[in-house]
């Protein structure tokens, strides 16, 4: 059933663009772990999401081969950049690629390297910042970018439900992906600072508003 309503979802939003449709065949055909890109559906979400916000400055952690550095850049004001790091330097080549055939380049700034180290450095103010990296590091990445969001600003994180294991009830304690991903989820639930909601998009999606 899931898969039919998948399907169904599919066929009734704006098709994929050619260029994302190849970068994500690409993906899932030469790069290990390939199923990990966002792909069509979130990638729709993701483009709406940043339309709605109109960001001037958008933080991407975890580029991954690029689908969704494309998707949230669509959205971006004329003038607006998007800034994207990726710790991976092996997936560098693929993704440049993708970013020089799309219509965004001049508008993605790729960084390769530990987000922990870079976005410390990054002098700027972010109206949204969207979380697809180490799962361990959630809380980190979390609490290092929060006060470089704008008030009123937005932090996306993705696999929140990380496959359903957050309601696990004997989770190993060598699952550290998956107890990575408990940690933050209580961290924001109980961060007043914020007002959240969880989309159950694919593996799960935080929404999280700054408060102004």
């Amino acid at each position: 059933m899931e898969d039919r309503l998948e399907e169904y979802i599919l066929s009734h939003i704006d098709i994929e663009d050619e260029l994302l449709a190849r970068l994500s065949r690409d993906t899932q055909v030469k790069i290990f772990h390939g199923r990990q890109v966002s792909g069509h559906w979130q990638g729709r979400i993701l483009e709406m999401v940043s339309k709605m916000i109109r960001p001037k400055n958008i933080l991407e952690i975890g580029t991954f081969t690029g689908y969704s550095a494309i998707c949230l850049a669509k959205g971006l004001q004329p003038k607006g950049k998007l800034y994207t790091i990726e710790i991976n330097d092996e997936l560098e080549d693929f993704i440049r690629h993708y970013l020089d055939l799309s219509s965004e380049k001049e508008k993605i700034v790729l960084q390769i390297g530990d987000a922990l180290e870079i976005i410390p450095k990054l002098d700027l103010q972010f109206d949204l910042v969207f979380i697809d990296a180490n799962k361990k590091q959630y809380c980190e990445f979390y609490q290092l970018v929060f006060d470089k969001v704008k008030p009123g600003g937005f932090i996306l994180a993705d696999n929140i439900l990380w496959d359903g294991k957050v309601v696990h009830d004997n989770l190993r304690d060598n699952d550290h992906f998956a107890h990575g991903i408990l940690e933050f989820n209580e961290m924001v639930k109980n961060d007043t600072r914020v007002e959240k909601v969880i989309l159950p998009i694919r593996d799960g999606m935080y929404v999280i508003r700054k408060k102004e």
